[in-house]
């Protein structure tokens, strides 16, 4: 039963949704409403096992101490401090202030300065790392080793050439439509959609074909079996 009730579920949920996707009407439509609402239900439930597993594995971290056991006891302490100012200013600083309501946070306070200070602050510095990762990648991946490598070497330096006046100045001479500027835009709108349409429609393929089997029972790695 520990299979058979999962896969009965993910049939029944699954088969309302693709019937109420083409016929939006009662009863189908009442059953995709309440499944919605479940939905939302076990994602918070997930989000807060998400976070005690983060906390667990952190407490562990530091009762062996291993040496990233620092690490761990900031994820600790950042997790409960936000905790505390998200219910302290939830129940208290917001709801005191009209108009403003626990869904949007008022300015000025502890939850927002931590946020929009600390939070922000440090997401930008990652994302700003990485695009040292992202420049050592594509290094390795403009290598002009074959032809397609090759092309794709030429419309990225031509993409990134276009993105700044210098390529604008260089390419004076021409007439504006076959300006470097323009030449960049033609790529990314042009070729560059072509390309992604083409490669979501094949994700949009693997993504039926794999929900067919799992709302069918042919696929059952969710359940954790093989």
């Amino acid at each position: 039963m520990r299979r058979e009730i999962p896969i009965a579920i993910t049939f029944i949920v699954g088969t309302v949704f693709i019937i109420a996707y083409f016929i939006p009407h009662y009863p189908f439509n009442q059953f995709e409403n309440w499944f919605n609402d479940w939905f939302a239900i076990v994602a918070a439930f997930a989000i807060w096992l998400g976070a005690l597993n983060l906390l667990k594995i952190s407490a562990i971290k530091i009762f062996l101490k291993k040496t990233d056991q620092l690490h761990a006891a900031l994820i600790i302490i950042s997790f409960l401090v936000m905790i505390f100012y998200g219910f302290y200013n939830g129940f208290s600083g917001i709801m005191a202030n009209p108009p403003y309501s626990y869904r949007d946070p008022a300015p000025g306070i502890n939850f927002s300065w931590l946020y929009d200070y600390v939070y922000s602050s440090l997401s930008a510095t990652m994302f700003a790392l990485l695009a040292f990762f992202v420049a050592s990648a594509s290094y390795r991946a403009f290598r002009a080793r074959n032809f397609e490598a090759t092309l794709l070497l030429v419309a990225g330096f031509l993409v990134m050439l276009g993105r700044v006046p210098v390529g604008d100045l260089i390419t004076q001479w021409l007439p504006r439509d076959y300006q470097l500027s323009q030449l960049a835009n033609w790529i990314m709108n042009i070729l560059n959609t072509a390309g992604q349409r083409a490669i979501m429609i094949g994700i949009a393929l693997g993504l039926v074909s794999t929900s067919l089997r799992i709302i069918l029972g042919l696929e059952r790695a969710y359940l954790g079996g093989d």
